[in-house]
């Protein structure tokens, strides 16, 4: 498979804070085919920024060094790539990410590409930036499992980090919140590339960018198969929560290491005693809301490289989009409470399945965003003042 590379940190900078193609006269005079209202599809826009984390060229690259580096985790096993390979489509390609040694972790890992567009992270949506979602990484008891002043000593005891975080930061030494600043301007460039999705190159007016196929597929999206009900914007996500009645993985039913995260989860997300000896099922978004009409709902992921990150939904449980547009297509599944009342049976043809996956498939770009690791800098002692 060919190669997509970002020849420099500039240049990865310059595509993360520029206008991809906006939609010219002619497409913008026939709108897609029965969206009912919702936003529309279209071509992403500039990557927002937070005013108090503005973009450079030396901050994107600590962040680069960052993301490899295994130092900033628990046991130095476990850095944010372990996770969000750019081979595995910046996820791990597992039905459930693995865990910290000893641990299992108990959900999909998402991608990270794109992710500078949510406005809600993870699938309960309970961290709102990419600075807040770092730590809760990094940090977090079956993920990265890192004490924040143990990785910050190691970062102290690294001469090239303390000089790149004086650079950026203007700081004496470094420090933790920095470096989580530094991983999210990094993956603020981690972005779908407009000339490479053919969806966007056809609402650019390159009407042979996508095939008859993918078009009939755009159709059903916007019409028939309803997906543009959640599934909408130029990310392709509502960033709202639904419950499908996703399927649970068979792995909780049978290994105790999973079983055990499920247990914790819920404990430290404080359910109550009742609720944690009948752990049986994921609450998703219940976590943060303490809801019930919220069990079970997790937030609306973006269909924007599709191709290059299975497995989909939460738990991993479908490794092809044939099988997710199967799932729709049957009405969804039956598991857990509060089903949303938009999922229902579709009634598509094999030949608009078909369609369907060639269009999902044409929001993806021609190629991987492929990346070479960066070369990380040693530790080295210091010297004791007498």
């Amino acid at each position: 498979m060919t190669t997509l590379k970002r020849t420099t940190l500039a240049a990865a900078l310059a595509t993360a804070l520029t206008v991809t193609a906006i939609l010219p006269a002619a497409a913008a005079d026939k709108p897609m085919a029965k969206s009912a209202g919702f936003p529309p599809l279209g071509p992403l826009p500039a990557v927002p920024v937070p005013a108090d984390n503005p973009m450079t060229t030396a901050k994107i690259e600590l962040g680069k060094m960052l993301f490899w580096d295994s130092r900033l985790g628990g046991d130095a096993s476990s850095p944010c790539v372990v996770c969000h390979e750019p081979s595995k489509g910046w996820g791990d390609a597992g039905e459930i990410s693995r865990g910290y040694p000893g641990t299992q972790h108990w959900r999909n890992s998402q991608t990270v590409l794109n992710s500078a567009y949510y406005n809600k992270l993870f699938w309960e949506g309970n961290v709102t930036s990419l600075e807040a979602q770092a730590p809760a990484a990094a940090e977090g008891n079956v993920a990265g499992n890192g004490d924040r002043s143990l990785m910050e000593m190691r970062l102290r005891f690294i001469p090239e980090y303390v000089e790149r975080f004086k650079k950026v930061f203007g700081s004496e030494w470094p420090r933790m919140t920095q470096a989580y600043m530094a991983i999210a301007a990094f993956e603020r460039t981690l972005v779908s590339d407009a000339k490479q999705v053919p969806f966007d190159r056809y609402m650019a007016g390159d009407k042979k960018a996508m095939t008859d196929s993918a078009q009939r597929g755009m159709a059903l999206y916007n019409g028939k198969a309803g997906c543009i009900q959640c599934h909408n914007g130029p990310l392709a996500s509502d960033q709202k929560f639904h419950s499908l009645g996703v399927p649970e993985n068979e792995v909780f039913k049978s290994e105790p290491l999973y079983q055990i995260t499920h247990r914790w989860e819920h404990y430290q997300k404080g359910i109550s005693e009742k609720g944690y000896r009948g752990a049986d099922l994921d609450h998703g978004y219940y976590y943060v809301t303490k809801n019930p009409k919220d069990i079970g709902k997790f937030r609306t992921p973006s269909l924007r490289e599709l191709k290059y990150t299975a497995p989909f939904m939460h738990n991993g449980v479908f490794y092809t989009l044939e099988e997710v547009v199967d799932f729709y297509n049957k009405g969804g599944g039956t598991t857990g409470p509060n089903k949303s009342p938009l999922i229902k049976a579709l009634g598509l043809t094999d030949q608009e399945k078909k369609d369907l996956v060639a269009f999902l498939e044409a929001l993806s770009m021609d190629k991987p965003l492929l990346m070479d690791p960066p070369k990380l800098p040693p530790y080295q002692p210091m010297k004791i003042a007498r």
